[in-house]
């Protein structure tokens, strides 16, 4: 599996050494501590939500807002595309998300002020900004993230998390005081393998079935021991009994078994997503809203282009923006687009003008995000920037704003009062002002 660094060499890798790995990805006993489902706010828009987090910061110029008539040095190398939506263009690579522009909305208008990787990951993540200031590589967790709040508010389906990240977790994809059991179940194999299997919701190849059950019944001996020897009117024991029975209920799933048969798949379909990680887990993605999950995280790192920007969107864009386009058609067919949203972006923009490295620096005061789905209007372009492209300047939004859209199109009020582990009131965004222009 390609590793995609950011500036500062951060991978999941770190994040192991971090120690961070247990509370935030580990196995399904973790994940899984609670799948009770929410009342459901029949004023809902949307059911669920594929958040493609483009790790590093896109260029906006590359992708959703190029500034054709600016100077060489600010417009770069590649040339506008017309979309299907009249006056609005991307760039050249974005040849199929052009072709079906009526289906989605670009907001060209967001910016904030935390210009390197932990803060503005932070910031967008979750739509608080940092309390704090944090380094570039910090692995900030000050508030819950987004998935982690759909995950409580929403509840899982039978059998299933409710909060999924693949192939790993963003630095600020965590629950903070949530707590764990609202940490995204983490999906790091890859499904394009032939041998495609998820850890922990399969019985391992080498247990029959017997053997599992004889495993079981021994944990349950052992938690009984362990009961006697705990003289405590509290017993934390039970409750990783319970735990753990989520764990095995969810190993005999058979709404996982099937959500994760990505090889039922018709090999048409597989070849349409592009026979890539990320078009394969962008496939498992709608396989996972099918099954009722409403939250899935597609991780994609390496947007951080300092350096030779050009050559690796040459290399890179047509794939990402067929699997893109793939997906938002594919939704639509299956009559899911309307309930599902698909969202792209990553933690800011890039710099106006290319450095003398051929790339281009962090930059927020512009970015553009794809939002697609759950009753949004599409072929419009939501603000913009001025025509050397260095800041919004028309329909001037917040990171609140982008993340109170999503908290309202799933039926939960953005203005909801938390309460940390002292007891301190939290509200979950400050500004619960959802974008106008993306509602229904």
């Amino acid at each position: 599996m390609t590793l995609h660094h950011n500036c500062e060499g951060f991978t999941r890798r770190d994040c192991l050494r971090l120690g961070l790995a247990g509370l935030f990805g580990g196995g399904l006993a973790g994940a899984l501590r609670s799948t009770a489902s929410a009342a459901v706010n029949p004023a809902r828009q949307a059911k669920a939500c594929i958040l493609i987090w483009m790790d590093g910061g896109p260029s906006h110029y590359e992708t959703f807002d190029p500034k054709p008539d600016a100077p060489q040095e600010f417009r770069g190398q590649f040339d506008a595309l017309a979309t299907k939506t009249p006056g609005v263009h991307f760039s050249q690579h974005m040849r199929r998300l052009a072709s079906i522009s009526d289906k989605f909305a670009v907001v060209r208008s967001i910016r904030h002020d935390q210009g390197n990787h932990g803060a503005g990951n932070h910031y967008m993540m979750t739509g608080a900004p940092p309390r704090i200031p944090v380094g570039c590589g910090a692995f900030v967790s000050y508030h819950p993230s987004l998935g982690s709040a759909v995950a409580r508010e929403c509840g899982a389906p039978p059998g299933l998390p409710a909060y999924f990240s693949m192939p790993e977790m963003s630095r600020s994809g965590g629950p903070n005081f949530l707590g764990a059991r609202y940490a995204p179940f983490v999906v790091e194999e890859n499904p394009e393998n032939p041998n495609f299997r998820v850890r922990d919701v399969a019985i391992p190849r080498e247990l029959t079935e017997g053997r599992f059950q004889g495993r079981k019944d021994l944990r349950k001996l052992v938690d009984r021991m362990q009961r006697i020897q705990d003289d405590a009117a509290a017993d934390p024991v039970r409750d990783i009994d319970q735990f753990y029975q989520q764990g095995y209920s969810l190993v005999l799933s058979k709404d996982a078994q099937k959500a994760f048969d990505i090889h039922s798949e018709p090999a048409k379909t597989r070849e349409r997503y592009g026979r890539t990680g990320f078009g394969q887990r962008a496939l498992l993605a709608r396989r996972l809203v099918e099954a009722g999950v409403p939250f899935i995280t597609l991780y994609d790192g390496g947007w951080d282009h300092h350096t030779d920007l050009f050559n690796a969107f040459n290399k890179r864009m047509p794939a990402w923006d067929n699997t893109v386009a793939t997906l938002v058609e594919d939704l639509s067919e299956r009559g899911l687009l309307d309930t599902t949203m698909v969202i792209a972006l990553g933690e800011f923009g890039r710099t106006p003008q290319i450095n003398k490295d051929a790339g281009r620096d962090h930059w927020s005061n512009a970015m553009s995000v794809l939002f697609a789905g759950g009753g949004t209007p599409g072929g419009q372009a939501v603000g913009a920037t001025d025509p050397k492209g260095f800041a919004a300047i028309e329909r001037v939004l917040s990171p609140e704003n982008f993340v109170s859209t999503i908290y309202t199109k799933l039926g939960i009020d953005p203005d909801k009062m938390y309460y940390t582990h002292e007891g301190r009131p939290v509200h979950l965004v400050s500004d619960p002002t959802p974008i106008r222009e993306l509602m229904a």
